[in-house]
């Protein structure tokens, strides 16, 4: 009988350790790092974003999470906190933000147990870091390039978003709403704040045409994201010539354009999340017409749950995949959208909104993604300014 009883035990401890140790996604199985790109957890945009939905994952799962800040703004600095996570026993790494490139392209290979998965990272990022540790000249065009001799990707996943269709969108329900003196202020000139700006001026000419109206537009970028002393200079300047609302699109740079609009009452479009509550709570009640939105918090929630909860790792790993409108009857459910909190009005309901998203998803209203060249306006005239610090 004694025999019995620790053979019984013998084959209940195999049982245990193989229901642990299979990827299941059980929760002692894994932990989960995000280290923050430029910013802090409390940038009100992207970083917190995410960060807010790998805490929400982990309580839902029980799985351990926590952050890392890197010390400096550079990928030498990025690695760093990627390897304090790994060294601390972080085996899933989270990393928001083009800027992570570099630090796949170092780290990638030589932690190949460890699930890598980065939010708006695209082709080219990867090339540009992977290409330059191999001492050769990029050219900057990722379809000349094969990924794979430079970058390990068989335990990366990249999710990039199509950033022109929410800032179709935004643009799109601002001349709807009535505005016809826009603005467009990204942080930097990166593929992903041109896509927002091009997407923008895409929906101001179509919603232009649509009313038979003309519409003027300022353009330009801060070369940086976050706001200061000279680009307020720069946005007082805007909306003291008539500038109604501005779409600030980077980051922390749109405390420039709300203190600016503040000033004069002017109106600003928010970026990444919706941004009226720290806009408005900030700046005043209704000056956030509407956010040109990613689907960043659904993004992270749903790509870690197929990964670790239901074990499908293998349909990630390798992948850049891009993320856009998945329904075109239910809006809520795209990765790129406006929010709720929308100005919407008799001028642009609910409704409408619905419609557009309608047609964009069967294709009746197509988006241009081409960021080499600037979108063709009829009735909208561009002031392209560039770097304007």
């Amino acid at each position: 009988m004694k025999r019995i009883l620790t053979a019984l035990l013998a084959l209940a401890m195999i049982f245990s350790l193989a229901a642990c140790t299979g990827d299941t996604g059980a929760s002692g199985d894994y932990k989960v790092a995000m280290v923050t790109d430029y910013g802090d957890i409390t940038d009100q945009s992207f970083n917190q974003t995410t960060w807010e939905a790998v805490v929400q994952f982990g309580k839902d799962n029980n799985i351990e999470t926590k952050y890392y800040k890197p010390t400096t703004n550079d990928t030498a600095a990025r690695v760093a906190s990627v390897e304090l996570a790994i060294a601390d026993g972080y085996n899933v790494i989270v990393m928001p933000g083009y800027a992570f490139g570099g630090t796949i392209a170092e780290v990638s290979g030589q932690y190949p147990d460890i699930k890598f998965i980065a939010l708006d990272v695209a082709k080219g990022d990867l090339l540009e870091a992977g290409v330059a540790l191999k001492g050769e000249s990029y050219d900057y065009n990722p379809d000349n390039w094969d990924l794979s001799k430079y970058v390990d990707m068989s335990n990366v996943y990249c999710a990039i978003y199509q950033e022109e269709l929410s800032g179709y969108m935004a643009g799109y329900a601002a001349v709807k709403m009535g505005y016809t003196k826009l603005g467009f202020l990204g942080g930097m000139a990166v593929p992903a704040v041109i896509r927002f700006g091009f997407g923008y001026v895409q929906g101001v000419e179509a919603a232009a045409k649509e009313l038979g109206i003309n519409v003027d537009m300022k353009y330009g970028y801060g070369n940086q994201f976050y706001g200061d002393a000279d680009i307020t200079a720069v946005m007082d300047t805007w909306y003291a010539g008539g500038t109604e609302v501005v779409f600030a699109c980077g980051g922390g740079i749109y405390t420039s354009v709300a203190e600016a609009a503040k000033k004069v009452g002017g109106k600003v479009i928010g970026v990444d999340t919706d941004q009226k509550a720290v806009i408005d709570g900030k700046y005043g009640e209704g000056m956030t017409i509407t956010s040109a939105m990613k689907g960043l918090y659904p993004t992270t929630v749903d790509t870690l749950t197929d990964i670790l909860v239901k074990g499908n790792w293998d349909n990630y790993k390798g992948k850049i995949e891009t993320l856009g409108l998945v329904s075109g009857d239910d809006a809520s459910l795209n990765y790129v959208q406006i929010p709720t909190t929308t100005q919407f009005s008799d001028k642009f309901t609910a409704e409408d909104y619905a419609a557009m998203v309608k047609k964009m998803f069967e294709g009746t209203i197509k988006v241009s993604s081409d960021i080499a060249n600037a979108p063709a306006t009829t009735n909208v005239k561009v002031e392209w300014l560039g770097n304007i610090k």
